[in-house]
């Protein structure tokens, strides 16, 4: 038990984890986190769900459950008990007979990371059935685990460095159960040691062997999100944190000088992308705001990060210049040439308020505010 009076033991609480930094506050008009994440989030509040617009959708999509999950972060760091209501309510339909058709029950990580929306729905309202909902797809991630110990849905793609831990991790906030975590981090640790290339990023793929920015900000991300919940002693921190500082020195030093990343981080000439600007700068302010990154190094390159990644929102808070989905470029092409793999990613297609942009925006303004 803590002998220090509240007061004095709330303030040593703040001393520990550090003030927030100056560069992340005065933002310029129009700018700051609280402002962008609301607008985000109202954006998507607004919108139907892919299946409901175009015929051709069968299921839910993970890119909903990423920004539902934002904007209900944002929604409740900001008090807007008014938009948290209209997130909730946007499970409604998928209570009716037509609506529950389509969550998919494939196993299949980009499928079963659905369960993150009602676990998260779950934190706000404390709605059982939300938890047992998400709760489903968490435990049938791991039902039949691989001798080595990790879900059987395991591809050792980069992309899954997210799916599966983000689902996991939010399994242990809603329950306080370990093994939610310890699943999460053996998985971690696994990939780590298998995918991290020296230089500290990731290759899309060992045939496709190159850093491209969404694939790299998946990792970021998952890795971040663990970190948060890991505790000091675990077995798996030290690998788990080893392997984000060497990320993030690498990401430092491939940022462009406005602040972006770009589609292939390491290749100046590929165009700056948002999707992956804004998993790298939601990665380091959860380092920053945590004590795991120097802040003076990395505190200045954040805030450059977010004003040059809001730069590209629009009127309708609509992010430009998201590269589309995307799938290994040798499996695309056909090809062992190396130049036509590189052609390949540079020719991707970018579209303007893609939910792959639009969630780590609310992920971002989220972590600014916590």
């Amino acid at each position: 038990m803590n002998n220090l009076r509240p007061g004095l033991f709330l303030l040593s609480v703040l001393l520990a984890r550090g003030a927030t930094p100056a560069e992340f506050t005065h933002w310029p008009a129009g700018t700051a986190p609280t402002e962008i994440g609301q607008r985000v989030a109202e954006n998507f509040a607004a919108r139907p769900f892919q299946w409901q617009t175009d015929l051709k959708r069968k299921y839910m999509i993970y890119p909903e459950t990423c920004a539902w999950y934002g904007a209900l972060e944002v929604a409740r760091l900001t008090g807007d008990a008014d938009l948290q209501k209209r997130l909730v309510a946007k499970y409604d339909v998928l209570t009716t007979e037509d609506g529950a058709k389509k969550i998919s029950e494939q196993d299949h990580v980009d499928y079963r990371v659905f369960g993150v929306s009602p676990l998260e729905i779950y934190l706000v309202t404390k709605d059982e059935k939300f938890r047992a909902t998400g709760l489903h797809f968490a435990d049938a991630q791991w039902n039949q685990p691989t001798p080595d110990g990790i879900t059987h849905e395991a591809r050792y793609w980069i992309d899954d460095m997210f799916m599966s831990p983000a689902l996991q991790v939010q399994a242990f906030r809603a329950t306080g159960d370990q093994k939610y975590l310890d699943r999460a981090a053996l998985m971690m640790a696994a990939y780590l040691d298998k995918l991290q290339q020296p230089s500290g990023l990731f290759y899309h793929a060992p045939d496709s062997p190159f850093y491209w920015g969404r694939g790299n900000g998946w990792v970021a991300v998952g890795m971040a999100e663990l970190l948060r919940e890991l505790p000091a002693g675990h077995p798996k921190r030290a690998r788990i944190m080893d392997g984000y500082h060497k990320m993030m020195s690498a990401l430092l030093a491939d940022q462009g000088a406005d602040g972006m990343w770009h589609q292939l981080l390491d290749k100046p000439e590929s165009w700056a992308e948002t999707s992956c600007t804004g998993m790298f700068t939601f990665a380091f302010v959860t380092g920053v705001k945590n004590g795991w990154l120097d802040e003076k190094t990395y505190a200045p390159a954040t805030r450059k990060a977010w004003l040059a990644l809001v730069g590209y929102l629009d009127d309708k808070a609509e992010v430009r210049e998201v590269c589309v989905g995307t799938n290994k470029s040798h499996q695309e092409t056909k090809s062992e040439d190396l130049k036509v793999q590189y052609d390949f990613y540079l020719a991707r297609a970018r579209k303007t308020g893609d939910l792959h942009g639009q969630s780590p925006i609310m992920w971002t303004a989220a972590a600014f505010l916590r």
